[in-house]
């Protein structure tokens, strides 16, 4: 069982979204709506606060990787860039790096590219040192809602979006290397498709070979690339009763797969998809033995094999609890060293679940 606590008195507004910073700051930030940005210890008490120019909504925040003092938010159609240490005034803003309002901000590993998600579908990659565009990345049919760079690539990076597209592009080609569609695995897995699988969240584990995708349709869709980066295997397990808002990789635990969702329907899961990611793997070995021995006219029987690769898979979550709300955000963390998971909803507060006892 996880206990909980809430944190409140930063905000006023629902908070959209959380970050931690990794190094040895003690810190974590939130965005609100109404350009609310706060900074919090890991005792839960506020430090600090700012409002962006314009007061537009804070879609997502993320520290550099490589410099706890720099701490990026996205609102409207720009990026401000501040300094946690002395939270009082941006330090540079990225005006209009994007063509419409920002959905998802990214960092690599190396803290030296920005990518951001927008709702015209495209994803602008942003050189942090230099402040200017270097790439334009287009190619979703419709909003961008979620971009992230891979661990352990710098130059790789994975997008998904309201046109039930996930795409992985490796810089600086401005064309993705592969694009994989969530309906045609709905249709697959089930025969018929109650629900479109609007990509909301997309996250990588921190092995870099295994992606999660959260869909509109409850279900996560999982996908795992060989080392060069082509896609070798997929599953979907249905998730949760609503649409999942939510999927991250918890890479403080154990092993780089334990997954953590939130929904729609209030409701947080922690899962443990090792023996689904070693799945991925035989079902790519079985898939490329049946290549290997079909003739170029496919009979009923391989077409019937091959449809059942694509079969949903039965995952039970390890741990699954009532949070009461719709999820915004989920945001793990280790907390003064203990195991946490981060949760923002439409309220101005922050729950933060313990998961020491796991």
């Amino acid at each position: 069982m996880m206990t909980s606590q809430r944190w409140s008195g930063g905000h006023v507004s629902s908070v959209l979204c959380a970050g931690v910073c990794c190094g040895s700051e003690q810190l974590m930030a939130t965005g609100a709506e109404g350009g609310e940005v706060t900074l919090w210890n890991h005792d839960g008490l506020p430090l600090s606060k700012l409002h962006v120019p314009g007061d537009e909504d804070i879609t997502s925040v993320a520290f550099s990787p490589s410099s706890p003092c720099v701490l990026y938010a996205s609102h409207g159609q720009s990026v401000s860039v501040l300094d946690p240490r002395k939270l009082k005034t941006t330090v540079t803003e990225l005006r209009d790096v994007a063509e419409e309002e920002i959905n998802s901000l990214s960092v690599n590993e190396t803290g030296g590219l920005l990518a951001v998600a927008d709702d015209s579908g495209v994803v602008t990659v942003i050189d942090a040192q230099l402040e200017k565009v270097t790439r334009t990345l287009r190619k979703h049919a419709n909003i961008c809602s979620s971009v992230t760079f891979r661990p352990h690539r710098s130059q790789s990076l994975l997008s998904a979006g309201l046109d039930m597209q996930v795409m992985l592009w490796t810089l600086p080609k401005v064309r993705p290397m592969w694009s994989y569609s969530l309906q045609e695995a709905s249709v697959e897995g089930t025969g018929q498709m109650f629900n479109p699988p609007l990509a909301h969240c997309i996250d990588a584990a921190s092995c870099g070979d295994v992606f999660a995708c959260a869909a509109e349709d409850g279900c996560v869709h999982l996908l795992r690339v060989s080392a060069d980066s082509r896609l070798r295997g997929r599953s979907m397990f249905k998730a949760h009763s609503q649409g999942v808002s939510q999927a991250r990789f918890l890479n403080f635990m154990s092993h780089p797969y334990w997954l953590t969702t939130g929904g729609n329907d209030g409701l947080l899961a922690l899962w443990d998809l090792s023996e689904d990611a070693a799945a991925l793997d035989n079902k790519m070995t079985a898939r490329k033995k049946r290549s290997k021995a079909r003739a170029k006219t496919k009979s009923q029987m391989s077409t019937k094999e091959e449809s059942d690769s694509e079969t949903r898979t039965r995952v039970e979550p390890k741990l699954s609890l009532n949070h009461g709300d719709k999820v915004n955000w989920l945001c793990p963390a280790v907390l003064r060293g203990k195991l946490s998971l981060l949760v923002t909803d439409p309220s101005p507060e922050l729950s933060v679940y313990s998961l020491d006892k796991l």
